[in-house]
């Protein structure tokens, strides 16, 4: 069974249980600072798991893409991705824990076929803030599955997504020692005191892994060998002249190749563009990290033809096909371009050297951060030269760098949607009355290409050729401000989306929207869709102000703005 198959099922199987199909959202949060990238499904169904309602009811499916940055510098084993499917189905305050264990339960056996005693699960094992699951462990065993281990909070409780709001216990499910699917119960609600209180709302989100199920499917212990990765790998191959599965170095050098290519494609045909900020700087370091691994197998200028199979594996995204040269264009930019700063980067390796025959820490590390070579390249390159030098030093100045990143990692994102504040939810309508002013000041070209917000300003990025002038900034802050006197309703309808668009609702950049939307307008001026949450009067806002414009990447205007 290939992913194409597993999806159809999946799908098919809880449309039959009465759930909506939704399609994937953008692999770019929409508004929410609280990660760079969609991780889960359940990330962009944040307002409706905090009571919002959802267009299409209370039951829904589909299969998210996304991306996970935190395991990087893992890749290279069997099962660890940098982009992967999930599978996921949610009920909404409908039904609970019973009904949710059950369904995945005769998915995995009845719909695929898995034999239940290669199946075993987990359950929450209870703190002093919430009692130990039993009542998920006596569904399991009813079901007939015998092994059951209960885990802490730190392996079996899911949220908040932010300080406060749903969270609950988990209860995953393993086909001999691989994770599958985990069934998240939301039955709590975090108060700002930090109290458990139970959830008024009872939400249940499952989400099962696509990769590692097809996988198991085939009896495979290793998920690149699936056809998810397959075509990818053999193209490395044929241009390495190195057989996958012969030689442990090679072949973690091709599954990094295959994988880091594969997350760039994905990222790029969402619209962002290498850069040294955020998402642009992961998917910069993700292109760099693949041709720094080309470079092991003894392979150069060839990202492009890498990247040609993940387009004919995922031809079920259109976006991919729509974009596919852009895509390609960037890809082939940034190869050539790291390749230019490896040359520059080993004659700042001759300078460091040439008098002293010794390659100090920081230096090393300059060589790592800076010009993009690896450790081993480094090692290389001082064996080669004779060139005294202790991998010791290098990881002391590493490690340095890495708590310095942390800290302000940790303040970059203390803060989002997911805390679903009001400031944060003022700002969050402001970007609607802000994209609809600057298409009025300069020109229908603009369009949104993401935004971020804190409680403390509003960041939106959009298209436009040059820097605005100070009148147009003016301009833009005149028309906001004059909205905001006017103390105007903020409407909600919810339709179909051809509907929407036929009627000159906004939509976000490449999104795609389910069949029923959410349309939010400010008399003519401003009509988007969007997922909320809104305030309900202009005059909630206060005073706009653009605190600074600048350039975000070649072609894109990034304004940060604040209510006074």
């Amino acid at each position: 069974m290939d992913r194409k198959q597993l999806i159809k099922k999946y799908l098919e199987f809880f449309k039959s249980k009465g759930h909506k199909i939704i399609p994937s959202a953008s692999l770019i949060p929409e508004n929410d600072p609280t990660v760079l990238f969609t991780t889960a499904g359940m990330h962009p169904l944040v307002p409706y798991l905090q009571g919002e309602k959802h267009p299409l009811g209370k039951k829904l499916v589909n299969v998210q893409r996304c991306i996970r940055t935190g395991d990087i510098e893992e890749v290279g084993d069997k099962f660890h991705h940098t982009f992967f499917e999930m599978l996921g189905n949610w009920s909404l305050g409908d039904y609970w824990k019973k009904e949710a264990i059950k369904m995945t339960f005769e998915f995995y056996t009845k719909i695929l076929g898995m034999p239940i005693e290669k199946l075993n699960t987990t359950c929450f094992k209870g703190d002093k803030n919430a009692p130990k699951d039993t009542e998920s462990e006596k569904i399991w065993k009813d079901l007939g599955i015998k092994k059951i281990k209960f885990l802490d909070k730190k392996e079996n409780w899911w949220g908040p997504a932010g300080k406060t709001g749903p969270c609950g216990p988990d209860t995953e499910i393993f086909y001999n020692d691989i994770e599958i699917g985990n069934n998240v119960l939301m039955q709590y609600n975090k108060d700002a005191k930090g109290k458990y209180n139970e959830a008024k709302q009872k939400n249940m989100d499952f989400g099962g892994g696509t990769e590692r199920t097809v996988t198991v499917l085939n009896n495979l212990d290793d998920n690149y060998l699936t056809n998810s990765f397959k075509p990818i790998i053999e193209i490395i191959e044929k241009l390495s002249k190195k057989k996958y599965g012969k030689d442990k170095e090679n072949t973690k050098s091709i599954r990094v190749v295959a994988d880091h290519i594969k997350a760039a494609v994905m990222i790029l045909a969402d619209g962002i563009i290498p850069g040294n900020v955020e998402q642009g700087y992961v998917l910069r370091r993700l292109i760099r990290r693949a041709v720094r691994y080309g470079r092991k197998l003894k392979i150069k200028d060839f990202t492009l033809q890498v990247a040609e199979p993940v387009f004919k594996i995922y031809d079920d995204y259109q976006h991919l096909k729509d974009n596919k040269k852009e895509i390609l264009n960037e890809l082939e930019k940034e190869e050539k371009n790291f390749q230019r700063t490896i040359e520059k980067g080993l004659n700042r390796f001759i300078k460091f050297t040439t008098k002293q025959k010794r390659l100090g820490g920081k230096e090393a590390f300059l060589l790592y951060q800076s010009f993009g070579f690896p450790i081993e390249l480094i090692e290389e390159e001082c064996k080669k030269n004779k060139i005294k030098f202790k991998v010791k030093d290098f990881e002391k100045e590493q490690k340095k760098h890495q708590e310095l990143s942390r800290t302000a990692t940790k303040g970059k994102f203390k803060a989002g949607l997911a805390d679903n504040s009001e400031q944060t939810t003022k700002l969050h309508t402001a970007t609607h009355l802000l994209h609809a002013a600057l298409k009025k000041v300069l020109g229908k070209h603009v369009e949104q290409r993401g935004s971020n917000i804190t409680p403390e300003r509003l960041r939106f990025d959009f298209t436009h050729p040059q820097k605005m002038t100070d009148n147009e900034k003016k301009e833009v802050e005149e028309i906001i401000n004059n909205l905001i006197e006017k103390k105007l309703p903020i409407n909600l309808e919810e339709m179909p989306y051809k509907e929407a668009v036929k009627k000159g609702a906004e939509s976000f950049f490449r999104e795609r929207y389910p069949e029923i939307v959410k349309v939010y307008s400010v008399e003519n001026f401003s009509k988007e869709i969007c997922a909320g949450p809104h305030i309900k009067n202009t005059k909630e806002l206060g005073k706009f102000k653009i605190i600074k414009e600048t350039s975000s990447s070649a072609g894109i205007r990034r304004i940060k703005a604040i209510l006074e």
